[in-house]
């Protein structure tokens, strides 16, 4: 295909959980698949699950998976404004990657402060613009919060900034499609309106040429092609958004496979450490907060959080504490990653009240480590060694907090670059701060191998290899049943 200049393209939605992220992700390979530079934008994202830029800062997980599939490193201009909620109506604010305090949601909102950001983020887009074609951006919630139209930030005010060609998603799966999408296009104002270029009909069920009078509907009430019906998919494995789904995934253990129970935490925070565990053969895994299940597990994981020391007490509290340990001095393989891995010492203080009023509480003494919160957030990508591995393996950190030996011959199970060691290993139990180790084979064969028959152990899985395959046979998914003329044509 011939290039040519094209505007910027925007993925709004009639609601939350509609699919744009994922839509968006199909767009940026497809555009990638083109011959373009694309690279994906999302002014504000409010999300516990978080990755580090090669630079060492902090964005949304969902626009680093949507850089991945355009091909192209992440960068904060990408998600300049990222939330994570602590509590119902207060989040830690992280502006260009780096977190400048919690908010309650009252000051958050407040005019001047949203003109303050508005100018950043505006900028962000700007630089964003000057390095990648086309910008794939993706809206927040519903485009039609009228209530909060003078404060919005990622929505159609960020469009009309960038003269982006919005198309607006709808979930025909949760019912009521029609409305939606009148709905939202008629709380538009005019001039929001004129940017509303298609509409898009996601998580189709069914035999789609039973819905060619329902497209022709939509199209005549509201004066806006539909661009395309895309059919809900089962066997395309994209990493999610949102955590929200975690609670329903099957919590039964299964004969024949290596059976892995991540523990639920109230803040559970990076949850798409374990997609690559999900997807492989070998494995089963399920998450759980209930003390029973645990005992049907051979590895129990304790996953990162966003508010380490409350939910240690939790864990307390509902009796999986003493569940983990006995699972632990029962045999099983326990590893801890971020503020799992915290949870896992000896003791965890916080002096300066960076997390919790508790000063300070005792860990689950697994391994001989002693954390201390000092509210200096360590954000970085990092590549390292597992064990006496040669094969460089590549993860992240996200932390507050540092950890220390207790032990001074304690085992230590990475490696860094420099030649400095990380995480720690006593007996059965290890942790680590490094999220995506599971997506390293070398470290994720270890870890499962004593689980494992003979002829199991003899079966590789390459999580890299086989993200880029959902990526294309999205891109495939999507073009298939998306107009692609019409798409460019409104991009001119």
């Amino acid at each position: 295909m011939t290039q040519m200049k094209l505007r910027p393209l925007m993925l709004a939605g009639t609601g939350s959980d509609v699919g744009k992220s994922v839509i968006a992700a199909a767009f940026c390979r497809i555009f990638k698949q083109d011959g373009y530079t694309p690279a994906p934008f999302k002014a504000q994202n409010m999300a516990l699950n978080s990755f580090a830029t090669p630079e060492g800062l902090e964005i949304g997980r969902a626009q680093a998976v949507q850089a991945e599939a355009a091909g192209v490193p992440c960068h904060t201009d990408m998600n300049p404004l990222l939330l994570k909620p602590v509590a119902d109506s207060v989040a830690q604010v992280v502006l260009h990657g780096k977190a400048i305090g919690n908010q309650q949601a009252v000051d958050y909102f407040k005019a001047d402060n949203k003109a303050r950001l508005r100018v950043e983020v505006n900028a962000a887009f700007d630089r964003l613009t000057t390095r990648f074609h086309p910008i794939v951006m993706e809206g927040a919630g519903s485009i039609s919060e009228i209530n909060l139209r003078n404060l919005d930030l990622v929505n159609m005010p960020m469009a009309m900034h960038a003269g982006a060609s919005v198309i607006l998603v709808a979930d025909i799966d949760r019912g009521g499609v029609f409305a939606s999408v009148y709905g939202t296009i008629m709380l538009l104002t005019e001039e929001e309106r004129m940017h509303v270029k298609g509409i898009l009909i996601n998580k189709f069920r069914g035999d789609i040429r039973l819905f060619e009078s329902g497209i022709t509907m939509i199209e005549e009430l509201c004066g806006i092609p539909v661009v395309g019906v895309v059919p809900y998919y089962k066997d395309i494995y994209i990493e999610e958004e949102d955590s929200v789904m975690l609670q329903t995934k099957q919590r039964e253990a299964m004969h024949g496979k290596v059976n892995v129970a991540v523990v639920l935490l109230q803040h559970l925070s990076n949850f798409t450490d374990f997609n690559a565990l999900e997807r492989d053969p070998r494995v089963h895994l399920f998450y759980t907060n209930n003390p029973k299940e645990l005992s049907k597990a051979d590895i129990i994981i304790l996953p990162g959080s966003k508010s380490t020391i409350h939910d240690l007490a939790v864990l307390r509290n509902e009796g999986l504490a003493k569940a983990i340990v006995t699972e632990a001095k029962n045999g099983k393989t326990i590893l801890g990653i971020c503020g799992g891995y915290q949870m896992m010492g000896e003791s965890i203080e916080d002096p300066l009240g960076v997390e919790s009023n508790m000063r300070r509480i005792p860990g689950l003494g697994l391994l001989p480590i002693a954390t201390t919160m000092d509210g200096d957030k360590i954000t970085r990508q990092s590549k390292f060694y597992f064990g006496e591995s040669k094969e460089l393996c590549e993860g992240y950190e996200i932390h507050n907090g540092r950890s220390t030996l207790t032990e001074p011959d304690a085992e230590t199970i990475n490696r860094f670059e420099n030649g400095e060691p990380e995480g720690c290993r006593k007996g059965n139990c290890q942790g680590t701060y490094l999220h995506g180790i599971l997506d390293n084979r070398e470290f994720t064969d270890a870890l499962i191998a004593p689980w494992l028959s003979e002829k199991e152990q003899e079966t590789e899985f390459d999580y890299k290899a086989f993200k880029e395959k959902q990526y294309d046979k999205l891109a495939d998914h999507v073009r298939k049943h998306v107009n692609m003329e019409l798409v460019y044509e409104m991009m001119k």
